[in-house]
């Protein structure tokens, strides 16, 4: 948008890019968030289809190695065979899958979920510089867009980093140079190809 908006003042002009960058960018990140998911969980449930079947074909060889599972982690190893063999009585797939293969069967990928998710980030982020144009005056709109840009991302990059438990100061730093370089990229790609075909 930024880019369109170097190349041509009509807010029309403008809000026809934001608006399809907006719309593109969220299915593009809902679609590839559902291919990744999905191949994830089509991952997950071959693990446990194999899993599975060594319970059904070889019980005892899976108790052995659950037994080894937990010597690894500390046990005795007569302790571990109790553990191993009360655990398994219940549900021993469930027990298998999170101990062998880390896989919870309560919290498998949920491929659907992650593409809506990713849309809606997306989609929040793009909104604030679609109003900005649809809003502003002409003369204001390029600059309070780059600005308000440029804030958010250094807003979200903070608050990622908050979340993950990384140093915030680093990860706003990182995500304002890399947003400045893109923005100012957009807008000299916008003035060459509008000075070349305007």
């Amino acid at each position: 948008m930024v880019g369109v908006a170097a190349a041509e003042s009509s807010r029309s002009a403008i809000l026809v890019a934001g608006i399809a960058g907006l719309t593109a960018g969220a299915l593009s990140m809902a679609a590839g968030e559902y291919v990744s998911v999905s191949s994830q969980l089509d991952t997950e449930r071959a693990d446990i289809a194999r899993e599975q079947s060594e319970l059904a074909n070889a019980p005892d060889a899976e108790l052995e190695e659950l037994t080894d599972i937990y010597e690894r982690r500390g046990l005795p190893r007569p302790l571990a065979r109790q553990v191993a063999r009360e655990l398994s009585k219940h549900e021993p797939l469930a027990v298998h899958a999170r101990d062998e293969l880390g896989i919870d069967l309560t919290a498998l990928a949920r491929p659907i979920q992650a593409a809506t998710v990713s849309a809606v980030s997306f989609i929040s982020g793009a909104v604030l510089p679609v109003l900005i144009v649809a809003l502003m005056p002409a003369s204001a709109r390029m600059i309070v867009t780059v600005v308000a840009t440029l804030v958010g991302l250094v807003l979200l990059g903070s608050v990622g980093a908050e979340l993950g438990g990384a140093p915030r100061g680093r990860a706003a730093v990182r995500v304002f140079v890399g947003g400045s370089l893109a923005l100012m990229i957009a807008l000299g790609i916008g003035r060459l190809t509008g000075t070349a075909f305007g």
